[in-house]
């Protein structure tokens, strides 16, 4: 495995780890009352890489599912993610 594949790899790893977590801290932020995470920093963190970590923590946290624009804008950030590693494979970039 290449280094650039090692980074790109690592990268993904850490943005879906903190995606799931930051659903799950708005999740329990939530249960208690306590000042919440604003929701564009929720899709910021899917937008850069985290989008399956956000998706899966959305689900297993049962956070911002009765959202339209949640249960609709992140699966399509993760469609995106996924067009785009295809497209950038396909092109022999990564």
């Amino acid at each position: 495995m290449e280094l650039k594949h090692i980074i790109i790899l690592s990268y993904l790893v850490i943005m879906n780890i903190a995606g799931m977590a930051v659903m799950g801290i708005d999740k329990s932020k939530a249960k208690r009352g306590a000042w919440r995470i604003k929701e564009a920093t929720l899709f910021t963190v899917s937008f850069i890489g985290g989008s399956l970590g956000t998706l899966l923590g959305m689900y297993m946290f049962r956070h911002k599912t009765k959202h339209i624009y949640f249960v609709i804008g992140m699966p399509l950030i993760l469609l995106l993610h996924i067009g785009l590693g295809v497209f950038l494979f396909m092109k022999g970039i990564l």
